[in-house]
């Protein structure tokens, strides 16, 4: 009979391998203490079923990637406003059309329902939030068929809004992000069956906001959240179950896109890899020199709508017209390598950035972006989180006298962040970035760091815009005073910004997607829209590529 001898070395590392291999492969075993996770018995819970983040509604998937922003095919107005500069994107998701007057329809119409215009507590909500129709009317042309009918009439339905200035475009994309959130949380089971509709049918007295409901979820509906648990009702001790960052149900935020991000988007080199196109030499959103096909079905077909000459908006009636005088309804023409619709013609578009003449390259070339404002949630006396109602709802009165509210009712009161938050810190230090390293004191020939006149005359810096105010009577009623002061030299402020993209109005010299313009984000036009972006979390890419080996 043959005897075996076991070595207690062996068995040790046998052990130890057993147990880092199951440490290795299990996604319910830490790898950092060893510890069971997500255990019935105990300990900490992590979601480690996420998978990767979902295309939220009306959203197309950008990947990221490195171009040549600002390359311009032509600058006949020689401005050198978007000087060339290689520019890397994280990856993002882009509004497949322009939001259309449907959409925004939508948009307004829960407003009308949630705040009704009649209670005088909520008459500005519903105000502030309405397009601007006149932008239609000119002195010399008749254009009341559109004042009247363009935003509402079911014929103009699928048809990008116009007369949205940037601010409503801003607080657009806030709303639609508590809707698409509310509903992925009845989706997953944290509200019940049809909660979404409990606000706009009167069933609960307050609304839903995602960074309520992420920070004090029990305020939220006006604290009547308990009466639309869904599913997932409560735990053993009976306190309610809410969904978390780390649940992975809550989707990033709706948002206008950055100004790279858009002409990113537009340019769409990723259909085509070519070195001329990686380094610039793309022209249009789609492929070639001309603004009409040359592919053999369709050859001769205008590809965007835009302005052809002068007097011409549309082209002789017939195949060869663009099919449209005015704006056309989305999806008329052919998305370009993204998917995209529109990215050249049809309306411009809002994008977030203040505009400045130059571009600073040299401070960032990742994920560039200039109008940067840091907010944190404020915190009331008692210690809670601030919730906007409770003590009133703040308006903000815009240059030209319109009034819209500065967030609507539910939502997290939000203030500036403050010395505390940026104490030796090297990233940022203070609140407000839009002028950072452009258009401050020290950036005009007049500064003087010894002298309190540079510090105090606001005509000796570099962006002296005009400073219309709006003031109020004793009375209340509003008094505006234009600032026609002949010292201003510019209309460029932090107030102004970005829209990129030609128009139904536009030559096609703006169709290149590197074109840029400004306007103040308080002024609306018959043909400026925007669309919505949405940031990516995670990996780089939706499909992981293998690795070479």
């Amino acid at each position: 009979m043959k005897k075996y001898f076991f070595n207690p070395y062996v068995l040790c590392l046998l052990a130890f391998a057993s147990f880092t291999s199951c440490s290795k492969n299990s996604k319910n075993t830490s790898r950092a203490t060893g510890w069971e996770i997500n255990s019935n018995d105990g300990g900490f819970q992590y979601n480690t079923n996420f998978k990767e983040q979902e295309t939220a509604p009306g959203l197309v998937f950008i990947e990221g990637g490195t171009f040549t922003r600002g390359k311009v095919q032509d600058d006949v107005m020689h401005d050198w406003n978007n000087t060339p500069t290689q520019q890397h994107v994280q990856s993002f998701y882009m509004d497949e059309t322009e939001v259309t007057n449907k959409m925004y329809m939508e948009y307004l119409d829960y407003l009308k329902s949630v705040y009704p215009p009649d209670d005088p507590a909520y008459a500005n909500i519903y105000k502030g939030a309405l397009p601007d129709t006149l932008v239609w009317r000119n002195r010399l042309g008749y254009n009341e068929v559109m004042t009247n009918n363009y935003l509402r009439h079911p014929a103009y339905a699928e048809y990008p809004v116009v007369g949205v200035n940037w601010v409503q475009a801003v607080q657009f994309s806030e709303w639609r992000t508590d809707r698409v959130n509310e509903l992925m949380l009845e989706r997953e089971g944290y509200l019940a069956k049809n909660s979404k509709y409990a606000a706009v049918n009167g069933e609960v007295e307050g609304t839903f906001s995602t960074e309520t409901y992420l920070n004090t979820p029990e305020d939220t509906y006006s604290g009547q959240i308990g009466n639309l648990q869904g599913d997932k009702v409560g735990n053993d001790d009976g306190t309610n179950i809410y969904a978390k960052r780390s649940s992975g149900v809550i989707m990033p935020a709706y948002r206008l896109p950055t100004e790279t991000e858009w002409e990113y988007a537009a340019t769409a080199i990723v259909g085509t890899r070519e070195y001329n196109n990686y380094r610039g030499r793309k022209k249009y959103p789609w492929e070639g020199e001309y603004t009409r096909s040359g592919k053999r079905k369709n050859r001769g077909d205008q590809l965007a709508n835009f302005k052809q000459g002068r007097g011409d908006y549309g082209g002789i009636a017939g195949w060869s017209d663009d099919s449209a005088d005015i704006t056309a309804e989305v999806k008329s023409y052919p998305p370009n390598d993204w998917g995209l619709y529109d990215m050249a013609g049809n309306v411009a578009e809002w994008v977030a950035d203040v505009y400045r003449p130059i571009v600073d390259d040299e401070a960032n070339d990742f994920n560039y972006y200039r109008g940067n404002v840091y907010m944190k949630t404020s915190i009331g006396e008692d210690g809670k989180v601030r919730i906007v109602g409770r003590d009133g709802i703040k308006y903000d009165t815009l240059s030209n006298g319109r009034i819209v509210a500065r967030d609507l009712p539910g939502e997290i009161a939000m203030i500036p962040i403050d010395e505390d938050d940026t104490y030796l810190r090297t990233n940022f230090d203070t609140s407000d970035n839009r002028d950072y390293r452009d258009g401050d004191k020290g950036s005009t020939r007049y500064y003087d760091m010894f002298s309190d006149d540079a510090e105090q005359d606001d005509t000796k810096r570099m962006y002296n815009a005009p400073k219309n105010k709006i003031i109020r009577d004793s009375l209340g009623n509003i008094i505006k005073q234009i600032d026609d002061s002949n010292s201003r030299t510019t209309l460029v402020s932090d107030e102004v910004r970005v829209y990129k993209g030609g128009s139904w109005k536009d030559r096609a010299y703006w169709l290149d997607p590197a074109q840029r313009r400004y306007m103040p984000q308080y002024m609306a036009t018959d043909y400026i829209g925007f669309r919505c972006a949405m940031s990516r979390v995670g990996s780089k890419a939706k499909e992981k590529k293998t690795p070479r080996n």
